[in-house]
């Protein structure tokens, strides 16, 4: 299997898995209905284990451009990949989020609060505020990639790590940070889905699809990648930091 195809495909199974416990707990009439915050954490974090653990063998399983990034700034990862993978993830994340759609179509029917059915596509802030939502989703991405990169390997940069402290590490970012903005942390898992949403039709009817928003998802991320790898770098070697 390529690294293209295994992105492709591990961040399908991400977005199938992370935005499908959404749906099951937010629509109408679906046997998850109601469940709450804690049922989406965990979903979410067994999402990226799924994820994590059946494609790292073929590409690292990164699932995230904010990840592919961040270990190209720690030099743990070759920058020639990363526009591949990000093409990939964010294809991933479309295919993932068409399906959910196709599944859930029913239950999309029967739930009439528009913002909910957009929740099952992409995130929205508890509290609109540009500049925390953004401080959000920085400190959530900067713990993300910063224990990753304690993780990774050379190569592919996941590829000899274990699932199961990923998808830890991504249940423990919900229930901690997650409530402000929905804790995207992945520019790919946001936009994606947000496009699907925006080109697919909805059983019911839908809202639009919060494009004024969407920037503040895939900015955030960036920069606490960038972050977590520069500070990564300090604490290897303060004397000799070189980005590349």
């Amino acid at each position: 299997m390529t690294p293209f195809l295994a992105e492709l495909i591990g961040t399908a199974l991400l977005i199938l898995l992370g935005n499908g416990v959404v749906a099951n707990v937010v629509l109408s009439g679906t046997k998850g209905n109601g469940s709450g915050w804690i049922v989406i954490s965990w979903g979410w974090g067994m999402a990226v284990f799924v994820a994590v653990f059946t494609m790292a063998a073929f590409s690292g399983a990164h699932i995230n451009p904010a990840v592919s990034v961040g270990l190209a700034i720690a030099n743990k990862f070759d920058w020639a990949l990363v526009p591949v993978y990000v093409a990939a993830q964010f294809l991933g994340a479309m295919l993932g989020s068409a399906l959910v759609w196709l599944i859930y179509r029913p239950h999309f029917a029967l739930t009439e609060d528009q913002d909910l059915k957009l929740a099952c596509f992409c995130t929205a802030p508890a509290v609109r505020d540009p500049l925390s939502n953004l401080i959000s989703e920085i400190v959530g991405t900067f713990v993300l990639v910063f224990a990753v990169l304690f993780l990774a390997v050379s190569v592919f940069g996941l590829g000899a790590l274990d699932a199961l402290p990923v998808g830890l590490l991504v249940l423990a970012i919900g229930l901690s940070l997650g409530g402000t903005t929905g804790y995207a942390i992945n520019p790919a898992r946001d936009l994606g889905p947000r496009i699907i949403h925006a080109l697919l039709p909805m059983p019911g009817g839908k809202r639009d699809s919060d494009w004024g928003y969407a920037w503040v998802p895939i900015v955030g991320p960036l920069i606490g990648a960038a972050l977590a790898a520069g500070l990564y770098l300090l604490l290897q070697d303060p004397t000799s930091v070189q980005f590349r």
